[in-house]
């Protein structure tokens, strides 16, 4: 058996902020920031480096002068704050669940250790999924086909191998995760189909049987102990896939919504459940916004709308911008990225940097963007990028090697733990740019008081920088395609 993770410094858990308030409500109050400790800790990860998130030293800060126009700066204004924090963490899906119950009984805890433990990427959110989706080994629901009434729901099947995961999850996480839910598709007959795969619509006679579902659903993973904090509702709802998918307009998620699953939540008892809509690409964001938040019926029930990067084949990085759109018009209701994953899987393909940059630049711009919290896909997969019923096999931040008991780290877990271990729940995001575009900045600040800093670079030449905090500067260097945290 062999494990590759490079061990972390021990300076790294004593730079780590406690654990800090999981109060999730938005608060306009700024977070208490003081420049008294005038030191600043790196940590850094590079593509040509051995070390991954290695503690690189303490800098010191200085008074800070004008910049010049040759040098590269990255400008922090702690007195100007924006969104709370909830969290970042990744999606324990039946193929993450079937790949963890074929490790051995210590990868298992590696495994655990890496994504929950406080040595690790100390994940904060969680997602699942309603019944099946395609990672899944085949389509299954909870209930007989044509049980309109729901008399078959039982998850028992959910008992074998996922929620078991869960629960693990849970119970090594370092404080409460926040924990919600996903459907891919409603069963088949509720389509009229003969199968839940490539689209179709939910028929209105079906819309309370569904919403009802949801209920059940809910109620009985909170039974086995497994708190839910939310749920979307409908996993991309514009698009039709060879796997599990149900496509609405944003006119019939708004009315599904204000009609059938708000007030049955209500009348179920989980008015408390955060409902996400849209769950879908940033290219359409607005427009679904637009029609549901824009109906106070509907926009009573919805704590805010998902998105999810594979818009980057349609349009690229200029999406962004809508994201920014969404928080402007809609101000009281929250940003949250529900998925993204490296599609096409190549084993050979493990350590390709390119694909942790790509979760580097979304996390920092989503997040500049006003988004709250950040989930991945898949925690975990195995050697095939799978298993997966139709064959969409994508990597993962880990692998397993199931021949021959090895987990895989690959860059993109690192890549997500420059955030995920320093920036805590209840943080608020801080002012921050920068003078060159060829680097990427994010701040925020933890209910403590501990300043975090993200820097990215993904050029090919090192980049010296200075990093001016309110009246105080430090000069920085980062390595050629690589990301910096920064803790003070």
């Amino acid at each position: 058996m062999k494990l590759y993770i490079p061990v972390l410094m021990a300076a790294l858990a004593i730079a780590c902020s406690p654990k800090q308030s999981t109060n999730m409500e938005v608060v306009n109050n700024n977070l208490p920031y003081s420049p008294e400790k005038k030191t600043v800790q790196v940590f850094e990860t590079s593509k040509a480096g051995t070390e991954r998130m290695a503690a690189k030293g303490i800098n010191e800060f200085g008074e800070a002068n004008q910049p010049l126009e040759s040098e590269v700066a990255v400008f922090v204004n702690p007195n100007k704050q924006f969104q709370t924090f909830i969290g970042i963490g990744g999606a324990i899906t039946d193929a993450s669940a079937e790949v963890f119950h074929k490790l051995s009984a210590d990868n298992q805890k590696n495994l655990m250790d890496a994504y929950y433990g406080p040595s690790g990427n100390d994940y904060t959110l969680l997602r699942t999924t309603i019944h099946s989706c395609d990672f899944s080994s085949e389509s299954y629901t909870y209930i007989e086909e044509g049980d309109k009434e729901l008399k078959t729901f039982s998850i028992e099947r959910d008992k074998k191998e996922r929620i078991p995961m869960i629960k693990r999850a849970m119970a090594q996480a370092s404080e409460p995760l926040l924990f919600y839910v996903s459907p891919w598709s409603p069963p088949a007959f509720m389509k009229g189909r003969e199968h839940m795969l490539q689209g179709g619509k939910l028929l209105p006679e079906f819309y309370q049987s569904w919403a009802s579902y949801y209920a059940r659903f809910i109620k009985a993973y909170e039974a086995e102990g497994m708190p839910v904090w939310g749920l979307t509702i409908q996993n991309e709802p514009m698009a039709v896939q060879t796997w599990e998918s149900c496509v609405y307009t944003a006119e019939e998620e708004r009315d599904f919504l204000k009609n059938y699953l708000g007030p049955t939540l209500e009348k179920e008892g989980l008015s408390d459940k955060n409902i996400v809509v849209w769950d879908h690409n940033r290219d359409l964001i607005s427009h679904r916004a637009n029609t549901i938040f824009g109906d106070p019926d509907a926009a009573k029930y919805a704590w805010g709308i998902g998105f999810h990067w594979y818009e980057r084949w349609a349009g690229g990085e200029s999406m962004w911008r809508n994201l920014v759109n969404v928080k402007e018009s809609f101000p009281d209701k929250q940003l949250l990225f529900t998925e993204g994953c490296i599609e096409a899987f190549d084993e050979t393909q493990y350590q390709r940097w390119s694909n942790a940059e790509r979760y580097g630049k979304s996390m920092i711009n989503d997040f500049n963007c006003g988004t709250a919290g950040w989930t991945d896909w898949n925690i975990l997969l195995d050697h095939t990028g799978g298993p997966n019923h139709v064959g969409n096999y994508c990597f993962a931040p880990i692998h397993a090697d199931t021949r021959t008991d090895e987990l895989i780290f690959t860059p993109s877990y690192y890549y997500i733990g420059h955030f995920s271990k320093f920036i805590r729940p209840g943080a608020k995001r801080v002012s921050t740019t920068t003078s060159r575009s060829h680097i990427n900045s994010t701040s925020f600040i933890n209910t403590d008081g501990t300043m975090v800093t993200v820097v990215m670079n993904d050029t090919e030449e090192a980049i010296d920088y200075k990093l001016i905090v309110d009246q105080y500067e430090t000069v920085m260097e980062i390595p050629a395609h690589g990301i910096q945290t920064l803790v003070y």
